[in-house]
């Protein structure tokens, strides 16, 4: 199996686990992956029922939007993968979706606050929130715009310790090293914002986990020397 042929199975099972995990509502997201070798990006067909879809189907673009190697069109959101696939050079999947709770917090423009190790595990730090776009940035080539405000809020962020971003108005994305990641990480994205709603709104006074707990557990899983899971074996 060629490069792109499996890429396009990887962002096909990576779409379907969008709705085995409960983060699409009918067609309201969409997963991506490229492959660095050819710059070639896949990604999900615009408005096709996820029940429809096959790898088949996927979509194969370059990063500029202009070579289409399939009869579907693909996601409107393509731009704005492609932008980020552009100025992230160390992720190789991007997720988005319109999950109930991230969006939640992605319409109030607040960012997701670490109140526990939960979060803590998996970002380092406060999940970002972008502003809305302005009048202008959204008449012209709004979902390339889209990508440029992400990359704007990552300024000082390095997008591996934070796989996810808020987009003010919107909703989430995620990314990875692979499709796969991506959701994984919109999956986590979706639980943390759950856990902190509710944190909130039974103790309206909670505070953030004090930032060395923070640290330890980001750190144990994610760090120079971190020890959480299983070795591989010397022998």
């Amino acid at each position: 199996m060629d490069a792109i042929s499996k890429l396009k199975k990887d962002v096909y099972n990576a779409n379907m686990d969008l709705v085995k995990y409960d983060l699409v509502t009918l067609t309201w997201g969409n997963v991506s992956g490229i492959d660095r070798q050819s710059n070639k990006m896949v990604i999900k067909p615009s408005g096709v029922n996820y029940n429809e879809l096959s790898p088949d189907h996927m979509v194969v673009i370059d990063l500029e939007n202009d070579s289409n190697e399939s009869p579907l069109n693909p996601s409107s959101d393509s731009p704005t993968h492609a932008y980020l696939y552009k100025h992230f050079n160390d992720i190789d999947g991007i997720a988005h979706s319109h999950s109930v709770f991230a969006t939640i917090f992605a319409q109030a423009s607040k960012e997701i606050p670490c109140l526990g190790t939960t979060h803590a595990d998996h970002f380092n730090g406060n999940i970002p929130v972008a502003r809305h776009l302005s009048k202008q940035e959204v008449e012209e080539h709004y979902e390339k715009n889209t990508g440029k405000v992400i990359i704007e809020r990552f300024k000082n962020l390095k997008p591996l310790e934070n796989p996810a971003v808020l987009l003010s108005g919107h909703a989430p994305f995620s990314w990875g090293k692979s499709p796969k990641d991506a959701v994984k990480n919109l999956l986590i994205l979706e639980r943390v914002a759950k856990m902190a709603l509710d944190t909130m709104n039974l103790n309206s006074k909670t505070s953030e986990l004090p930032d060395y707990i923070q640290k330890k557990h980001y750190l144990r899983k994610h760090g120079p020397n971190a020890y959480y899971g299983q070795t591989k074996s010397k022998d």
